[in-house]
């Protein structure tokens, strides 16, 4: 037999641990090895066994007093001079130790039934908008395949005119109890009914349609709306349009998670859109009224004379929709970009030239007017 871990240490406290520490210790422990969390790990059972053995001794004060002073031996027959612990009082309920310690998750300590109603799980699909689809909401259409009630049985998979039975072997709790003898006593333990799998209910005769499952998986096609300003990335939820449920059990939701297309004009930047509009030497010199293209439509814009290059203009309340205020809209922001030419005739040149040298020529007439004034 393999040498017995020191209690504490499977309890993961101080040899000087007051009872509450060991308490919660014994919660957090238990959370993290209970066979029921833990179905791919063979070693689960026993050390879940483990450390309810080190809480049944370090818990008791008085067994804690002898297991400090004499170690395991104080349990073992004859242990403290052929006293210790005769009784070998060790018959905990594991339906005890599940609530006590499971009761937050579950809904209440020994009330909580493994073969009470269970929500259905969710379904899951990816969808891809547009640019401007993602702007301005649509609706769109996505085929799925979910697992529904059966209609004939309504879920119980039983035949039509017929009901299913109470378990014998469990008697409806849908938990078989064993106990087993250890070191310190009889200890209990639970585990799913090998005969109605957890359902606390037997069927003798199955429904024809679903083979006595009493689920259908069905495709369909399920309309969705999908609102203003939807990004990347985020999800839009169905309630209740996922996978049905077990034993009265409400059906999961259906999650749709939303992918956009890149424009080829505009750049998304949270609720603002960015763009660029190209123009030309004279335009920005001089000014102009020119073309700018948005998610709206094209718009007329008037440039004033001097415009520098990168400059911004801003089209307030023509960005995207607030996604919970969709009344409410960022901005579209217009990067000036000048087009220099590059293939200019000689005639071109010798005209900007000319522009070149005039502040030139400027400076030397208001040299001569005030040389001769």
């Amino acid at each position: 037999m393999a040498e017995k871990r020191d209690y504490y240490e499977v309890m993961g406290v101080d040899r000087n641990a007051s009872q509450d520490q060991i308490k919660k210790a014994y919660r957090k422990k238990a959370k993290e090895c209970h066979p029921d969390f833990n179905p791919n790990d063979p070693n689960a059972e026993a050390k879940f066994k483990e450390l309810n053995e080190a809480n049944e001794v370090l818990s008791d004060p008085d067994k804690r007093a002898a297991y400090d002073r004499y170690g395991h031996s104080a349990f073992e027959q004859g242990g403290m001079g052929g006293g210790g612990f005769s009784d070998g009082s060790f018959n905990m309920d594991m339906g005890d130790i599940f609530g006590s310690v499971f009761g937050d998750f579950f809904g209440g300590g020994r009330s909580a039934r493994r073969n009470g109603p269970m929500r259905g799980s969710d379904i899951s699909v990816n969808i891809i908008l547009s640019f401007e689809e993602a702007i301005f909401g649509c609706t769109k259409t996505v085929d799925i395949t979910v697992v529904e009630n059966c209609g004939s049985c309504h879920g119980t998979g039983a035949k039509a005119g017929t009901s299913p039975k109470t378990c014998p072997t469990c008697g409806g709790r849908g938990v078989e109890t064993t106990t087993k003898q250890t070191i310190l006593g009889m200890m209990q333990s639970q585990t799913t009914c090998h005969t109605c799998g957890g359902k606390g209910t037997v069927v003798d005769t199955p429904c024809p349609d679903c083979n006595g499952a009493g689920k259908l998986r069905k495709s369909k096609s399920i309309e969705i709306s999908i609102p203003k300003g939807i990004n990347t990335g985020q999800t839009i939820r169905k309630s209740g349009f996922g996978n049905a449920g077990s034993n009265g059990g409400g059906s999961g939701d259906l999650l749709i998670t939303v992918s956009v297309r890149p424009s080829t004009t505009f750049v998304r930047n949270e609720t603002n859109i960015l763009s660029n509009v190209k123009i030309n030497v004279v335009q920005a010199i001089l000014g102009d009224e020119i073309t700018i293209p948005t998610i709206d439509g094209d718009i007329k814009y008037t440039l004033k004379p001097g415009v520098q290059p990168d400059d911004k203009i801003f089209l307030r309340g023509r960005g995207v929709p607030f996604l919970r205020t969709p009344s409410k809209r960022g901005d579209h922001i217009v990067t000036i970009k000048v087009e220099i030419p590059t293939n200019c005739t000689d005639a071109q040149k010798d005209l900007i030239r000319e522009f070149g040298e005039l502040p030139k020529k400027q400076k030397l007439s208001d040299k001569i007017k005030k040389a001769l004034s």
